[in-house]
C-alpha cells in the first residue's frame, strides 16, 4: 500500500463497473456473473445510495456499498464491503461520514460469524454490536468463498455518533465450560452470573471450508447452537479476542440492579 490512498464515491459507468469486477475477484466468481452486477450498483446510486471506492494510487483497492434503511429510523445499511488489508477502517469511516452527512445515526450490515478477523474488526476496531443472528440467511451460495456451507450471518449495528470505548470482556478462563467444539476442545463458556458467554470460532473458516467442508459445517452448527440460545436469552455480541473467542454480553433488563 502506498501513501497515495484516496476514497471517493463513484457514479460513472466505468468506475462502477470496476467495483463490480473487484467484488467478482474477492468472491471468486466470473466477471460475467458478478455477485453485485454493475447495473444494480448503478441503480442503487441513482436511488440515493453510495458506492465508495478506495484507490491505492490509481489501483482500485477496496469498495463498499450502502443504502438508507426504513424511513424515519435514521438508519443506513451497508450491503457489501471489501478492501485490501489496512484499508477497511478508512472505507468504513468514509461510509460513516457519508451517512452522517445525510442525517443517519446508525449503520447495519451482516457478516459470516465464523470469520474471526471480520468479527474483531467489526466489534472491536469499529465498536459495533452484534444484534441479530440469522440462520442460513441467503440460502445456498455458489461463490468461491461460501460454496458448500450454510449462510448464517450476524447482523451488527454501528452507532455512528458514539465514541469508541473499551468494552468489558469478563474472566473467560474462570467460567465453566458449556459446550465442546468439533475439534473436542472447549467451544463455549458461561459465567455463573449469566453476564457473559464466550464462544470460539475456528482459526480460518475459509481454509477449513475448502479443505474439509463437512468439518466446516459441523463448526457452523456448533456455533449456531450457542449463538441462537444466547440471543434468545437477550445476549448480544460485544467483542472478539485475538485468539478467536467472541464475548456475548447480556443486555441489562428494565428494573435490574
Amino acid at each position: 500500500m502506498t501513501e497515495e490512498v484516496s476514497i471517493r464515491t463513484v457514479h460513472d459507468v466505468a468506475g462502477i463497473a470496476a467495483v463490480a469486477d473487484l467484488f467478482s475477484e474477492v468472491w471468486q466468481m466470473p466477471r460475467s456473473s458478478p455477485p453485485y452486477p454493475a447495473e444494480v450498483l448503478h441503480s442503487l446510486v441513482h436511488a440515493g445510495g453510495a458506492v465508495h471506492a478506495a484507490y491505492d494510487g490509481t489501483r482500485l483497492a477496496g469498495a463498499a456499498v450502502a443504502v438508507f434503511g426504513q424511513p424515519g429510523r435514521q438508519d443506513t445499511y451497508s450491503l457489501v464491503a471489501a478492501a485490501d488489508r489496512g484499508l477497511g477502517y478508512a472505507v468504513k469511516q468514509a461510509q460513516r461520514g457519508w451517512a452522517m452527512e445525510r442525517g443517519a445515526r446508525t449503520m447495519r450490515w451482516t457478516f459470516d460469524p465464523l470469520v474471526g478477523r471480520n468479527a474483531r474488526f467489526n466489534l472491536v476496531k469499529l465498536g459495533a454490536t452484534g444484534t441479530e443472528y440469522l440462520v442460513d440467511f441467503y440460502g445456498p451460495m455458489a461463490d468461491g468463498v461460501n460454496d458448500g456451507d450454510e449462510s448464517d450471518r450476524l447482523t451488527v449495528t454501528w452507532d455512528l455518533t458514539a465514541p469508541r470505548t473499551p468494552r468489558e470482556t469478563g474472566d473467560r478462563d474462570a467460567a465453566p465450560v458449556t459446550h465442546l467444539a468439533p475439534d473436542d476442545a472447549f467451544l463455549a463458556r458461561r459465567d455463573t452470573s449469566d453476564r457473559h458467554i464466550w464462544c470460539r470460532v475456528p482459526d480460518d473458516i475459509v481454509k477449513l471450508r475448502a479443505a474439509d467442508p463437512a468439518l466446516a459445517l459441523r463448526w457452523r452448527h456448533a456455533v449456531r447452537a450457542v449463538f441462537t440460545e444466547a440471543f434468545a436469552e437477550g445476549y448480544v455480541a460485544t467483542g472478539m479476542s485475538r485468539d478467536g473467542w467472541y464475548t456475548l454480553t447480556r443486555l441489562a433488563t428494565e428494573g435490574a440492579a
